[in-house]
């Protein structure tokens, strides 16, 4: 149940069902604000807040210096922990959620995935479609009761790929980019140091898979906007943007569209990029 709507959340809720929301609201320009937000405007009722760098990343370099990317993945152990602090169990159903078309609520969602957690949904259109539905949100932070760090099987359920193999992999590979048109052909770089994209890379912005609202097409649109590219493709499908965030919600997308699953590149173009030897393309 990779996506669910705002009237069904809210009948799940009035009866009771056991359901653990994450509000994952942030903003790559102000890492202070979605948590701002959170207590200051208001977050669905239980909700307990998910910062994308304490929370959804890991430390920027290991440990012998290298830069992993902006938003790299946590260690399973430390995501592990995060989880039993947020008392998320095997079996809890969670819903997570932001303000921002979904794009810090998919990381959220891959995450789970990630270490084996089926459970979870992302609410379709956020906290704006909540509150079009007329649901209440609360100021208050909530009380939960934390768990035991998440046990974690041998292997990670969602497959990723390093740098390393994603530069072998330069002609075989699909490699689908979720950023802006502008940044992929690096007509403009707000956020890393160099502009382009990966060469053989093609261009697929994680926004064309909402509607005007901030909704995610239906399958069937996502279907016919989806399918030709994965069918073109002659290797594994690699799935990137700027920092590994807003890749996952082209993996959201290709999973709501019954599509399969794709291959993650955690640190995606700010990894990349930050590597001189690497190359790098522009244009369309």
């Amino acid at each position: 149940m990779p996506l669910i709507d705002a009237t069904a959340l809210a009948q799940r809720l009035a009866d009771g069902s056991p359901t653990v929301l994450l509000d994952c609201s942030f903003e790559l320009t102000d890492p202070t604000a979605g948590e701002q937000q959170y207590a200051g405007q208001g977050h669905l009722p239980g909700a307990r807040y998910a910062h994308v760098d304490r929370d959804l990343a890991g430390p920027r370099t290991d440990a012998t210096g290298r830069f992993r990317g902006r938003h790299p993945l946590p260690s399973p152990e430390a995501w592990a922990a995060t989880l039993g602090r947020l008392g998320i169990v095997p079996g809890s159903t969670v819903v997570a959620y932001d303000r921002h078309g979904s794009m810090y609520a998919a990381r959220a969602w891959w995450l789970l995935r990630w270490v084996g957690h089926a459970e979870v949904a992302v609410l379709d259109g956020g906290l704006q479609a909540w509150a079009a539905a007329d649901g209440a949100l609360e100021m208050s932070t909530p009380d939960w009761q934390a768990a035991a760090p998440y046990p974690l099987a041998a292997e990670p359920a969602m497959g990723t790929v390093e740098a390393d193999a994603v530069a072998a992999g330069i002609g075989r590979l699909c490699l689908i980019d979720a950023r802006a048109g502008e940044r992929f052909r690096g007509e403009t770089e707000p956020l890393d140091a160099v502009a382009g994209h990966i060469p053989g890379a093609l261009s697929q912005p994680f926004k064309d898979n909402l509607d005007a609202e901030g909704r995610f097409l239906p399958a069937m649109a996502l279907r016919q906007a989806w399918a030709p590219l994965l069918a073109g493709a002659g290797g594994p499908v690699v799935h990137h943007c700027g920092s590994g965030v807003t890749a996952c919600h082209n993996l959201l997308a290709v999973a709501a569209a019954g599509l399969g699953e794709g291959l993650l590149y955690p640190g995606s173009w700010s990894e990349w990029c930050a590597d001189p030897a690497r190359p790098v393309a522009t244009g369309g």
